[in-house]
């Protein structure tokens, strides 16, 4: 049986949630406890609103009772949230896969201080497809290809392909020259969360973390690399090149945190998810998607 499509209101996705495990009583308390920023008065007014809802879509009494694993759909709202002056491409659409070229700046999905200005908002919208799914995530700062799920019955086939590492993955990032490394060259190393919590960094012990490093085009001051994720950690790819002392330019993260209170869209991460490649799991067709234009993508 095909799981029930994602519900929408006014083009906007909700979000999901499995309830965890612990001592409420009341999916609203189970709400509280699980994200703290929001108050208790703003969950009993999204519920009093139909805001809260079971996994087929109907909206949850604010007496609900909690149960360990129950899937709950819910919406966010955000007041004033900013806009992203910059469109998405969709590079490839049929019946079960969209691939589309995602903007800086704009985030895959629903997170932080967005909720209309995603990607996934925008393509629910745009093709009338509340059972839109990214099947995986790259930062808001990096631009390049997302893969969708359209259909939800071949759904699961297409996410096994990153979770058993069957997905390649083709990055291109501008940094600093690295005359004194032999190329290809393999990076390895354990990756952990740092301060603050949404940086990454490199500490000892065994690597959990690895990347494929070539040159894609010399230039004067910056050269072009060419990434290959072999993991996907956070961050993997801004850290591992700052690591090698050559940061991805317009960097705020790495190697140290930039002040940043708006967007500086005159200065983007030159970092680029320029193509997947992978075994078709219902064809067993080879499929290769890149992004348009050449080895400098923005240059």
């Amino acid at each position: 049986m095909k799981p029930a499509p994602r519900p929408t209101r006014d083009g906007i996705p909700a979000s999901r949630l499995q309830l965890p495990p612990g001592p409420w009583t009341t999916v609203l308390e189970a709400l509280c406890a699980r994200f703290p920023a929001v108050d208790r008065d703003t969950w009993r007014d999204r519920f009093a609103r139909g805001r809260v809802l079971d996994a087929e879509g109907r909206a949850l009494a604010i007496t609900a009772a909690h149960r360990t694993g129950a899937v709950i759909h819910y919406f966010r709202e955000v007041v004033d949230e900013p806009r992203i002056p910059f469109a998405e491409t969709v590079v490839h659409a049929d019946e079960h896969l969209l691939v589309v070229d995602k903007p800086h700046f704009l985030p895959v999905a629903p997170t932080g201080a967005y909720v209309r200005e995603t990607l996934l908002t925008r393509l629910v919208e745009r093709f009338d497809n509340p059972a839109l799914v990214p099947l995986h995530r790259i930062d808001r700062d990096t631009a390049g290809l997302v893969l969708f799920s359209v259909d939800p019955g071949s759904r699961a086939r297409y996410q096994a392909l990153f979770r058993e590492r069957r997905m390649g993955k083709e990055y291109l990032a501008a940094a600093p020259p690295l005359p004194g490394l032999v190329f290809p060259y393999l990076h390895r190393s354990r990756l952990d969360r740092g301060e603050p919590f949404f940086r990454m960094r490199e500490v000892p012990g065994e690597a959990n973390s690895e990347t494929v490093v070539d040159v894609a085009m010399r230039g004067a001051d910056a050269w072009w690399y060419r990434l290959a994720p072999v993991t996907g950690r956070k961050h993997q790819l801004r850290v591992h090149m700052a690591a090698l002392g050559a940061p991805i330019l317009g960097d705020p993260f790495y190697p140290a945190l930039r002040e940043r209170r708006d967007d500086d869209h005159a200065r983007p991460l030159q970092l680029f998810a320029h193509a997947l490649e992978f075994v078709d799991p219902l064809t067993g067709e080879r499929r290769r998607f890149s992004r348009p234009g050449g080895v400098a993508p923005g240059s």
